[in-house]
């Protein structure tokens, strides 16, 4: 790392302190899923993506320690069972790496952009680059086994066209065909959703608490309904519905994963998830398009406000560093 003078920003603890939370908690579900897997290919690449994310840990936990600023409580081996039946096939590891290296890309880029330290600056633009390098193995591997389904395809555009009719946002009714863009968002989302049913259904096995229990069950409906939906729209269109290429949900009924680790996974993949609806939301042009991501959007926020609810109730929410309250400070 570079050296530095700077105090650290807001901007810079704050990102620094949700990505320590969250690359602790991949650390643990990649060990988990590192040791179950079989398939070498597959082992590369969930190995490769652990290495990462434990140099990220340190990195974090390097920066923190010099600033004096205590770590928050991540996740450690205790929030995970290895000797619990494997809960996935092997085919589920490269997707968890595919999924999430999509998603770091995303978020960490929204922190890259918010940070300015040199040091700070340097371990995130990393990020980016790693997220991406994962996301194009994953990707390549996909293909090479043959579980990779390609965005639909569009006739290639003949010559530059204007939008001539203020009907082109029209959503109901007689409305134009989807245009390449909100195409890409809307089989983004299924695929998204599709990895989130596999994600509950085998949770749905294992969890004996009642609460998260129903909670996770409650998440599954709402990715059930997203999926529903927009696969509707697509075969209106005459474009085909997508569909899952493989089950990689064992019959596993043993827990691997603490109650804990498993709310803070649904909390963060709610706030990306409401990230992504938003931006899907702003490219897309047809009104009936707007109405489905701006209700899902609603839908999503109500139930992370459960999850985040649990996490209160069992004393699982750590405060995330916060301004000092200048009115208290400023009594006599």
């Amino acid at each position: 790392m570079a050296s530095h003078t700077a105090r650290l920003s807001s901007a810079e603890i704050g990102g620094l302190w949700a990505t320590y939370l969250q690359e602790s908690m991949g650390v643990c579900l990649l060990k988990y899923l590192l040791y179950h897997n079989q398939d070498e290919d597959i082992k590369t690449v969930l190995k490769q993506s652990l290495e990462i994310s434990e140099s990220h840990v340190q990195q974090i936990t390097n920066i923190f320690t010099e600033e004096g600023i205590p770590l928050p409580d991540g996740f450690t081996e205790n929030d995970i069972d290895l000797s619990a039946p494997p809960l996935f096939y092997d085919m589920f590891g490269l997707s968890f790496v595919y999924s999430m290296s999509r998603l770091g890309m995303i978020n960490t880029s929204f922190i890259t952009s918010n940070v300015a330290r040199e040091d700070v600056m340097e371990l995130f633009v990393t990020m980016v680059k790693q997220a991406a390098n994962l996301y194009q193995t994953s990707t390549n591997l996909m293909l090479s086994k043959g579980i990779y389904d390609r965005p639909p395809m569009i006739p290639y555009p003949k010559h530059v066209q204007y939008i001539k009719k203020k009907s082109y946002i029209k959503g109901f009714g007689e409305k134009r065909p989807l245009n390449s863009i909100e195409l890409t968002e809307i089989y983004f989302n299924i695929e998204r959703n599709y990895f989130s049913i596999l994600l509950c259904m085998g949770l749905l096995q294992v969890v004996n608490d009642k609460e998260i229990h129903s909670y996770i069950k409650e998440g599954k409906a709402i990715s059930e309904k997203q999926i529903r939906i927009f696969n509707d729209k697509l075969m209106k269109e005459e474009l085909l519905g997508l569909v899952p290429t493989t089950m990689e949900v064992t019959d596993a009924v043993v827990s691997p994963f603490s109650d804990k680790l498993v709310i803070m996974l649904f909390h963060s993949l709610n706030a990306i998830d409401i990230t992504l609806l938003g931006h899907a939301l702003s490219l897309s042009m047809r009104t009936d398009l707007a109405a489905h991501y701006q209700k899902f959007m609603f839908e999503i926020m109500l139930y992370a406000e459960k999850g985040f609810n649990i996490l209160v109730d069992r004393g699982w929410a750590q405060k995330v560093p916060q301004a000092a309250n200048r009115k208290d400070l400023q009594k006599l």
